[in-house]
């Protein structure tokens, strides 16, 4: 199979503006994003999308492969966009988020692999979450996922509520888990959900993803043991900075 990664990176943030540019530890963020993807064995080719000539510029300059797109409401059309564009024929498509400075290269790998059945048109990751307060933090996005290992339901909140128990000892009780925000489609499906039209679960929990499984497409999922960081606020990229200097980068 051929896969691309892409990597889309939308300059305005309300939280972060620009933060795709922000220094960490001496490279822009975005930077560092490209360079870890670019460390998975499974791309065959790895392209930053972007609304911001300053941006592909960052990743010119280091030899990448960047281009301009046009305005999008998410980072799945911005992927289309670009498959769309292309000439070259890749089976799947892993999206990337712009802003996890610090994603593992085996983590694409691993998701890779779950295209690997013939069954599989949609998949992510989802990491087993170990603190209560991962759990309580509406920012994590918690997955359930069924005995097949497809998402059957994404949310802020913690679920499932379990009513007769401490909230204190669920993670005791329960295997929650984390999602691990990078998606792979088929480049078919691609095409397919970048034209769906907007459901109510998305619009109330502010999930793209939810809008799929409302649809009807199922969701592999696969377990990593590698956590993420999404710089979102200022005090997210004071982790990452520290992050980088523990790296020594």
């Amino acid at each position: 199979m051929k896969f691309i990664g892409i990597i889309p990176s939308r300059y305005d943030s309300t939280r972060l503006p620009g933060k795709p540019l922000l220094d960490i530890g001496g490279k822009s963020m975005i930077q560092r994003v490209y360079e870890q993807v670019s460390l998975s064995k499974s791309l065959d080719k790895v392209i930053v999308a972007t609304d911001n000539e300053e941006i592909r510029d960052v990743i010119l300059k280091i030899g990448g492969e960047a281009v301009i797109t046009g305005v999008h409401n998410n980072g799945t059309e911005r992927c289309n966009e670009i498959i769309e564009k292309m000439d070259e024929h890749f089976d799947a498509v892993i999206n990337i988020q712009g802003d996890e400075p610090f994603i593992q290269p085996e983590q694409i790998d691993l998701l890779c692999t779950c295209f690997h059945s013939a069954g599989t048109n949609l998949a992510t990751l989802v990491r087993k979450i170990v603190s209560n307060d991962d759990l309580d933090d509406t920012s994590v996005i918690k997955v359930i996922r069924n005995k097949n290992g497809d998402a059957i339901y994404f949310s802020r909140t913690a679920l499932p509520f379990m009513r007769d128990k401490e909230r204190s000892g669920w993670l005791r009780e329960h295997d929650y888990f984390k999602h691990i925000q990078m998606y792979g489609y088929r480049s078919e499906t691609l095409k397919e959900v970048a034209n769906l039209e907007p459901t109510f679960l998305e619009r109330a929990e502010s999930l793209e993803q939810l809008r799929w499984l409302e649809h009807g497409y199922i969701i592999k999922t696969a377990i990593t043991e590698h956590d993420s960081l999404s710089v979102d606020t200022p005090e997210d990229l004071k982790k990452a900075e520290l992050i980088s200097e523990g790296m020594k980068l």
